[in-house]
């Protein structure tokens, strides 16, 4: 997280309704070797007290979750963009990036097998839902046998949220009218990060 706390003064439930509605994040632990990550898609509670996942039984961390709780961090990240100091219309400035990120901190433990199938319909429920125009997919399509099959290739995890950090850096430590030239400039540029960004910036001006 950015230590300027201009760029982490977001209410937490903002926070925690940006990583709900993003899913999808890197979740990390400290393995015996060293550092470990994976990329997750995940469910957040409507309370943002937990978040349930899964991972391949062959992936390290799963595997390290199996001998027990362990402290982790989940990292959701959102739109970010370079931003050039030319943007700003002002003397003496440098290039920077802005960008959003929350973190979750806190426990993560390996579930009973009996927790898996209703995980799995729950979060593709979830996320077909967001997908227009069709008829969301259901497990209940699947041969007889067949998902049984798959889901013994992975196993389900719980993520208890100890802590909510997010950085929401949209250069407000700038004036408003340095600002609003550098959404302008971002606003006009290809990369779809950038136009979020911008859109971001200038919510924050209005």
């Amino acid at each position: 997280m950015h230590p300027n706390p201009a760029f982490r003064a977001t209410p937490m439930d903002q926070n925690l309704a940006f990583a709900r509605a993003r899913g999808f994040g890197v979740l990390s632990v400290n393995g015996a070797e060293g550092p470990l990550a994976a990329h997750v898609p995940f469910l957040l509670s409507a309370d943002g007290d937990f978040a349930e996942l899964h991972l391949a039984r062959s992936n390290p961390v799963g595997r390290a979750a199996l001998a027990g709780p362990i402290a982790a961090l989940i990292a959701v990240s959102g739109p970010d963009a370079y931003v050039s100091p030319d943007w700003y219309g002002a003397d003496d400035q440098v290039p920077t990036w802005n960008y959003i990120a929350v973190h979750l901190r806190g426990v993560l433990q390996a579930l009973p097998e009996d927790h898996l199938r209703d995980h799995v319909d729950a979060l593709s429920a979830e996320h077909e839902t967001r997908l227009l125009p069709k008829q969301p997919w259901v497990s209940d399509k699947m041969s007889e046998g067949a998902m049984p099959r798959m889901m013994r290739m992975i196993l389900p995890l719980r993520f208890d949220v100890t802590a909510v950090e997010g950085t929401w850096k949209l250069n407000q430590n700038k004036t408003p009218e340095v600002r609003a030239r550098a959404a302008d400039h971002l606003a006009q540029q290809t990369d779809p990060g950038a136009q979020a960004i911008a859109a971001l910036m200038r919510r924050d001006l209005a």
